[in-house]
């Protein structure tokens, strides 16, 4: 079946996360180390999510999770006499990650072939701010805000595709990380890994999948580079 729709994993594929929280930190004069700031932020992510998807508590949206791994993690950096207004601004940090820079022009060369949605952990109005902050161009934004729920569950695959009246063989996942692109493909969809290798530090992301893919990128234009030569 022809591929109709990409779907792409944000946070680590399309935007440096860590690198641009470590920024941030520098730019706000906190006397702190940005990178582990960042790595220790990021680090409660997945058992913050995991309390929704084992049905320890209803969802709630990314940046309410954030905020809360924020508060937690602020004592081991010194910060925790840090005032309300001080932390709400500090969590919007996530909301202008900067993109990697083969980013904004892949999806360019993508748009005109297929359409294109976010699949993030991420809410609906962190996803639209990181775009405007990016000039990133979605045809719609997906995942864990829409299905209520956070990735790697079913429903948060298959309400895109749903989205977009799709079967899940006509879409493919987009992500630099291989477990992400494990469960879309039991479901049906075809994958593609996007080479991330210093995403969380020099040489700590993935430089390739560790699981079988249809497609494997050194970026999002050679991604663009490998669909083009197909349709030639």
């Amino acid at each position: 079946m022809a591929t109709k729709a990409l779907f792409f994993d944000v946070f680590g594929t399309l935007v440096d996360w860590r690198g641009s929280i470590a920024r941030e930190v520098r730019r706000l004069g906190l006397n702190i180390d940005g990178e582990a700031f960042a790595d220790s932020w990021r680090g409660e992510y997945q058992g913050a999510m995991e309390r929704v998807r084992s049905g320890g508590r209803g969802y709630v949206k990314l940046d309410i999770l954030h905020r809360e791994n924020l508060d937690r993690i602020l004592p081991k950096f010194g910060l925790e006499s840090m005032g309300e207004a001080e932390r709400a601004a500090l969590n919007l940090i996530w909301h202008r990650l900067d993109a990697w820079p083969d980013v904004a022009a892949g999806l360019l060369r993508l748009r005109p072939h297929f359409r294109l949605a976010p699949m993030s952990n991420g809410n609906i109005s962190l996803m639209a701010d990181l775009a405007r902050h990016n000039d990133f161009i979605w045809d719609a934004i997906l995942g864990a805000e829409v299905a209520r729920d956070y990735k790697p569950k079913p429903e948060v695959y298959l309400t895109g595709a749903r989205a977009f009246d799709l079967e899940p063989e006509a879409c493919m996942m987009v992500a630099a990380h291989s477990s992400d692109l494990a469960a879309a493909a039991a479901l049906g969809f075809k994958t593609a890994h996007i080479a991330r290798p210093d995403e969380h530090g020099t040489g700590l992301g993935e430089a390739g999948p560790s699981v079988p893919v249809d497609y494997a990128a050194r970026d999002i234009s050679h991604l663009a580079d490998m669909l083009e030569g197909e349709r030639a």
